[in-house]
């Protein structure tokens, strides 16, 4: 039997922000993987990174 969704994941630190080198390979990936600009952009939204520097 699949478990619950609720079992799954504690969601209490969602809002918790990334540290900077995770969110600088993310926005890596998601560049290099996004169709657009406004995908790409959609997809940080999404991860909860905002676009910036790519050091």
């Amino acid at each position: 039997m699949p478990p619950k969704t609720t079992d799954l994941a504690d969601d209490s630190d969602i809002d918790e922000p990334v540290a900077d080198e995770t969110a600088s390979s993310a926005r890596r990936v998601v560049a290099a993987y996004a169709t657009d600009a406004d995908e790409c952009r959609m997809l940080f939204s999404m991860l909860g990174i905002t676009p910036g520097d790519a050091s």
